[in-house]
């Protein structure tokens, strides 16, 4: 068997991680950007709404699709109420503080993962896909009488694999749109570019931050509900996403929405090719050299602006 079946199918996966990556990993970086937090709980609620997702789509009765659409409705906005509630409570009377906001999110990572693991329980459990053809990856082979298509046996994909990534880019596209061409986007980038201009000129800065800090953490919440049906919900799933997108915002630039999609394309292609060929392990290690490289010769990141 050649090479071409194994690297379509390496493209494919790594094509689902980057996705899902680039859903997480845009949401942290708006909180990046806007509030400069350094959300520390941000795979928690990647993780809340993997697990609120699977507790919907149990409670629904009838076919998988309606209790899924429920779920991909309903988990984003409770996910991204509760992070709300916690902006409220508590970054805002820390005033925002950088390294007091990094001891709280720590401290509201355990909170959100031990309430989890009392309520949910340790195991992995799945949550069944709305759809799921199965679908062969062919392949082109040259022979005797010219080049033929072959369908080697083993190797394939679903329909929902390739819907993740369509589902994945409208709602970066949407994201887009809402940053760069509505009033709701442009509030969120003056107060980003300077926060006590903004104060001067009316904009309610204090709610801004609680609805990024939610919208952030109602994105990651939606990049779990679309992955679940495919890696399981687990109390302890929020630490990759976690790592990786803590990865992408630094190699894209800090609080920029395409370089943080392009960081996700990258480093989820490379980590998808990577651990099929050889280990995740040694994909987690090239990405975290690439961090180091990228910090070195360029610490704003490809597409980050130079801080004054």
């Amino acid at each position: 068997m050649e090479l071409g079946p194994y690297l379509v199918l390496a493209t494919l996966e790594g094509a689902i991680t980057a996705a899902v990556l680039a859903l997480t990993a845009v949401g942290l970086s708006l909180v990046f950007g806007v509030m400069r937090v350094v959300n520390i709980a941000h795979g928690e609620f990647f993780m809340l709404g993997a697990v609120l997702a699977w507790w919907i789509a149990q409670s629904v009765a009838g076919h998988p699709a309606i209790g899924f659409a429920l779920a991909l409705i309903f988990a984003p906005l409770l996910v991204g109420a509760l992070a709300v509630a916690a902006d409220m409570t508590i970054l805002k009377r820390l005033n925002y503080d950088p390294e007091r906001t990094i001891v709280a999110t720590i401290g509201l990572l355990y909170i959100i993962q031990q309430l989890t693991l009392m309520g949910y329980g340790p195991d992995a459990r799945p949550v069944e896909a709305p759809f799921n053809t199965r679908l062969a990856i062919p392949w082109f082979e040259r022979g005797a009488e010219g080049w033929q298509m072959i369908w080697p046996w083993g190797l394939g994909t679903t329909t929902y694999k390739l819907a993740v990534i369509g589902a994945a880019a409208m709602i970066l596209c949407a994201v887009w749109a809402l940053m760069t061409r509505s009033r709701i986007g442009l509030v969120m980038r003056a107060t980003q570019a300077d926060r006590e201009m903004a104060l001067a000129f009316g904009i309610p800065v204090e709610r801004v931050y609680a609805l990024v800090f939610g919208f952030g953490a109602a994105l990651a919440a939606l990049a779990a509900v679309l992955i679940v049906p495919i890696q399981q919900a687990h109390y302890l799933m929020g630490g990759d996403p976690l790592l990786l997108s803590f990865i992408v915002v630094i190699i894209g630039g800090l609080g920029s929405l395409p370089g943080t999609v392009l960081a996700a394309v990258l480093i989820g292609l490379s980590d998808g090719i990577i651990s099929v060929f050889f280990s995740p392990t040694l994909a987690k290690i090239i990405a975290t050299l690439l961090v180091a490289l990228v910090l070195v010769f360029r610490p704003q990141g490809l597409f980050g602006g130079r801080r004054t």
